[in-house]
């Protein structure tokens, strides 16, 4: 079963760049553990400027070099927490479509039909990707595979993503027989 995003007052869900007749299925994004660069880029400015003022102790000074650091961090962080939230993916019941932000001005677009799709399949890496539920979703097509890694609930989206290819499949069977 496809679960429909949540829309106040019964209205169709929308996104830029809707088709015609085309109804948004979910919308998904990459787990938080995508965002581990990130946190690292938080703390390791933040950890370093700590370092001076516990060495020398008698100059007040350096206790204002943490506070420093951290501001570099959150600047860093937040320039990686951007990237994250916008990035994601949406999945109609005619196309996949990755839209990634690549800088604070840049967005690249991807889409694929689903009636394009050959297999797909999804991995789990190893005991952090169970504990954390995270993986790997591969979506093979004729000309190449869309590999998007750090999905949040692999297994959850892989499961909506095979309800969604098969409907689209069947729709566009249905419609090639009507043109012949």
């Amino acid at each position: 079963m496809i679960k429909k995003p949540a829309v106040p007052n019964g209205q169709k869900a929308a996104f830029n760049g809707q088709r015609e007749g085309e109804e948004l299925l979910f919308v998904f994004r990459r787990h938080i553990i995508a965002m581990r660069r990130g946190f690292y880029l938080l703390l390791v400015p933040f950890a370093f400027s700590s370092i001076p003022p516990l060495l020398w102790q008698n100059s007040l000074e350096l206790f204002l070099l943490p506070l420093g650091g951290l501001v570099v961090g959150v600047v860093l962080f937040s320039y990686h927490l951007l990237m994250w939230r916008y990035t994601y993916y949406l999945v109609t019941d005619q196309r996949i479509r990755q839209v990634t932000q690549k800088g604070f001005f840049g967005t690249d677009v991807v889409e694929l039909n689903l009636s394009k799709i050959q297999n797909i399949s999804y991995n789990i890496p190893g005991f952090s990707g169970e504990i954390f539920k995270y993986g790997t979703i591969v979506i093979q097509t004729y000309v190449g595979d869309l590999i998007i890694r750090h999905v949040d609930h692999p297994e959850r989206t892989y499961n909506q993503l095979q309800d969604a290819v098969m409907v689209a499949v069947g729709k566009h069977d249905i419609h090639e027989e009507d043109i012949a």
